[in-house]
């Protein structure tokens, strides 16, 4: 009998610059906030195990949650990640220790305790179990003990008892990013194993894209600021499929940063919800944690440091939905809950940090989803570490806990109104076409015969991103010889030629760091062909996209083929040359990224005008990024005022990172000074560590302070005629960019808001700027604590350590953190002042709250009619 498949550990916690600790063991409370009567009666003996002081949770309606089991933590350790067994009871690993098997009570036994076994086996340390093919599969992350790998434990003699243990296939890579889940495919016939970041992947049998990934960073490398894994290379974290018997893998998609978990839909489609690097944030490469579509081929773009990867890249693949800060944990959709039909096509999402339980509604998008994130369940702390569902009495557990520190055992059951009876997703059949022609794409990869060639060509520029990167990865297998004339040389639509192009550059070259011994270096004459065909195309023609498609695949060949002659080199700076400066921020960091490879004369004036107008530091630091490596048309006032740039970067507010990445962009910069030019720089060369961030222009005089009624009265009628350019830069003097992400810009500690227009009409937009603790946000509401000293922090926690709470008290500062430890606190509660401040439009004139209106409800489109002079 095979169970649904769900696995692991809190694993990305030190990745997010964020450590694991004390888990949440206290009252668990329903809708209603009346207390679960099964948590007062929790277990004499575990209820001596410290429980983290917290308010009640907050649950969907409807829905109640229970403690069924605080852990001892002396004796059964901390409670990690779980499976089903095929009579509905739960397998559960201490991160550390050993495997146990929990029989629940029955669901509305108010009297009742678990029955907790010991699994009497020399394993342990999962981060990964699954019950299926009449075994049950464990991932073993090695903690002190156990060999990490995949292992296969089974019941030889039919007494209930396990007893046989087979390491099926060593894994290497180990702690806070290495192997993790293993989960059942949906046609039931082989596992998915899903590995971290610092995982090796381990020698597979088959590849759907092997060799192929590369670093692909056109400037020189610059790794984490703090130096964090910094030899760590393509392919990050990765997903396999596996044979039952462990002997076959295959390689089906990378370029994770460190997913814990994974999780099939009823459409047979894989998701994944992967950790961002906090240490990060502030910086322009910064992406948050975010649910992924895990596709056949896919790369994610995950790379360290500073190179990774946009979602624009036309190598990469996008979210479903970024989530924000967080980390992520354990992951499993609804099916086979007695939950309401929307919640029973749910993908649940664990965030061990900020205490959140999401529930992701996804809705077709080509053959591909959206997704809308609801607040399932949260508590202050509440440090989640996996979640299963049980077919067989049709409830949700989830557990807490990690790193030898209190654990606990929840269920969740729905007691509302609504149906609970098997609900089956409803039909899109244009959805359904969608994917099932992408299925017939990724049928043809990783094959290196002739078929399938004319199948795959047309479908390059067809309209769905993720069919036509299929079609891509699966021409890339095949011998470059019986296609590539037709990628160079005929095709005809723009997004074919360029998809076109990249098959190729992939196919006869490889990175340098994944060139092996038959490798043979592309032949000038292939190298020639692709850069006379990319000039062929005529930019002036393309839209936005188009053109970052173009300098992507551009930035690709300069990266995988031997530097071009200086004649072409000359013809690409007279080409892109003219572009520079664009009105488009992206098409800026792609084209001083080139021109700074190309060595272009005219870069440096350019880029340091643009330093000087950018309105974010993330935007800002892309243009310090490069210009730290060129060497070319600097003059004696342009170093200057770089070097003043980079002293007042060395102010500027980000993650534990920040600081290294800016000390890394000076390192780089002096390394290119003469010994008279360092002496002329003098003093600004060197590092400023008490540096103040300069504020973006002189202080702005108050026009007045608005009324709810009174903005909503200037913004209600239809916005016509409005600057883009001055709402962005607006967004910057209202402090906006130092908290939100729009665009793929900004902090991250706050919502971000580039979806907001499908979410708030303008008057609760503006209510939610100008009465700011009118209603806060669930995921942003602050704490405030009061200590036996008389310390009151307000705040979000945001780390949790052994007995230390670290409180962010500062949301334009991430590093900002107040230590509290658990023993001195003496009242907890939920703040009713946001942490977000008021007045924050008091000093924009009537035209610029309406363009930063325009701004924020456009979703950053310059094209939206909201900027066009027509009525």
């Amino acid at each position: 009998m095979r169970t649904l498949p769900t696995s692991r550990l809190p694993v990305p916690l030190i990745c997010c610059g964020l450590l694991l600790g004390f888990a949440f063991s206290a009252v668990a409370f329903s809708a209603d906030d009346k207390p679960a009567d099964s948590a007062k009666k929790a277990d004499k003996k575990a209820a001596k195990a410290p429980s983290t002081p917290a308010g009640p949770l907050k649950v969907a309606k409807g829905f109640d949650v229970e403690l069924l089991y605080t852990v001892p933590k002396e004796e059964e350790g901390s409670w990690v990640n779980m499976t089903v067994d095929p009579k509905g009871r739960l397998i559960v690993s201490d991160q550390y220790g050993a495997l146990y098997r929990v029989t629940p009570q029955p669901i509305g036994d108010k009297t009742g305790k678990p029955t907790i076994e010991a699994i009497d086996i020399p394993l342990g340390e999962a981060q990964g179990l699954l019950w299926a093919f009449d075994s049950l599969y464990v991932v073993v992350n090695r903690g002190k003990k156990y060999e990490s790998g995949l292992y296969r434990v089974q019941d030889t003699n039919n007494d209930d008892k396990l007893d046989k243990v087979e390491l099926l296939r060593k894994i290497e890579g180990g702690g806070e990013h290495g192997p993790h889940a293993v989960i059942l495919s949906p046609d039931g016939k082989s596992l998915y194993l899903v590995g971290g970041n610092a995982t090796r992947v381990p020698e597979t049998n088959s590849s759907i894209m092997k060799g192929i990934w590369g670093e692909d960073n056109l400037l020189p490398r610059m790794v984490d600021g703090s130096g964090f894994m910094a030899d760590e290379k393509a392919p990050g974290g990765f997903v396999c499929r596996v044979s039952p018997d462990g002997k076959d893998w295959e390689l089906i998609a990378m370029g994770f940063r460190n997913p814990y978990d994974i999780a099939f839909n009823t459409d047979g489609e894989l998701f994944t919800y992967d950790s961002d690097m906090e240490w990060d944030v502030s910086t322009p490469w910064y992406r948050p944690t975010r649910v992924l579509h895990v596709t056949s081929g896919g790369d994610y773009g995950y790379r360290n440091g500073a190179g990774k990867w946009p979602p624009y890249y036309i190598d990469s693949l996008p979210a479903v939905a970024d989530v924000g800060p967080g980390s992520p944990t354990g992951m499993v959709f609804g099916t086979g809950a007695k939950f309401p039909a929307k919640y029973q096509q749910a993908l649940f999402c664990c965030d061990w940090s900020y205490g959140k339980l999401y529930a992701l509604h996804l809705k077709p998008e080509g053959s591909t989803y959206g997704g809308e994130l609801e607040d399932f369940i949260s508590g202050t702390p509440l440090a989640l570490t996996d979640i299963v569902v049980n077919p067989l009495d049709g409830a949700m557990y989830f557990l807490v806990g990690g790193r030898k520190t209190q654990s606990g055992l929840y269920r969740v059951t729905y007691s509302g109104a609504e149906s609970t009876a098997p609900a089956a997703p409803e039909v899109d059949k244009a959805a359904s076409d969608a994917r099932a022609l992408r299925h017939k794409v990724e049928a043809l990869q990783g094959k290196t015969d002739k078929a399938g060639i004319d199948t795959l060509w047309p479908l390059l520029d067809h309209p769905d991103r993720f069919t036509r990167f299929a079609a891509r990865v699966a021409l890339e297998f095949r011998n470059p010889e019986t296609w590539g004339n037709n990628a160079v040389f005929k095709a005809v639509n723009v997004e074919g030629k360029l998809q076109g192009i990249l098959a190729y550059i992939h196919a006869v070259s490889r990175d340098p760091a994944h060139r092996g011994k038959d490798y043979q270096e592309p032949s000038k004459l292939g190298c020639l062909a692709v850069f006379a065909a990319l000039s062929q195309i005529d930019i002036s023609k393309l839209t936005v996209a188009q053109q970052l498609d173009l300098l992507r695949v551009y930035e690709v060949a300069l990266c995988r083929f031997p530097r071009p002659e200086d004649a072409t080199l000359q013809q690409l700076t007279e080409r892109f040359n003219p572009l520079y400066p664009s009105k488009v921020r992206e098409l800026n960091v792609e084209l001083v990224q080139l021109l700074t490879f190309l060595q272009a004369p005219e870069t440096a004036e350019k880029t340091v005008a643009l330093l000087q107008e950018a309105p974010s530091q993330e935007e800002q630091i892309e243009y310090g990024r490069a210009l730290r490596v060129l060497k070319t048309g600097w003059t004696p006032e342009l170093r200057k005022t770089y070097f003043e740039w980079i002293g007042k970067a060395d102010g500027y507010k980000g993650g534990n990172s920040f600081r290294g990445f800016i000390r890394n962009i000076r390192r780089d910069a002096v390394a290119n000074l003469s010994d008279d030019q360092k002496a002329a720089l003098g003093d600004l060369i060197e590092p400023q560590p008490d540096a103040a961030a300069a504020p973006a222009g002189p202080p702005r005089p108050l026009v007045k302070e608005y009324s709810l009624a009174e903005a909503t009265k200037l913004v209600e009628p239809e916005l016509h005629n409005r600057d883009f350019e001055r709402g962005r830069a607006l967004f910057a003097v209202a402090k906006c960019f130092s908290c939100h992400r729009f665009q793929n810009e900004g902090g991250g500690l706050g919502p971000d808001l580039s979806g907001l227009a499908g979410r708030f009409n303008k008057k609760d937009l503006l209510e939610s700027i100008i009465e700011p603790s009118k209603v806060i946000s669930d995921q942003y509401e602050a704490i405030t604590v009061v200590t036996a000293d008389g310390r009151v922090v307000t705040g979000r926690i945001a780390n949790l350590n052994g007995d230390d709470m670290m409180i962010n008290s500062d949301m334009l500062n991430p590093n900002n953190m107040v230590n509290v430890k658990r023993q001195d606190i003496e009242e907890m509660t939920k703040s009713k002042i946001s942490m977000m401040p008021e007045g924050l439009l008091n000093t924009l004139n009537e035209g610029e709250l309406l363009d930063l209106m325009a701004y924020l409800l456009s979703r950053g489109d310059r094209e939206n009619a909201m900027f066009s002079s027509q009525k």
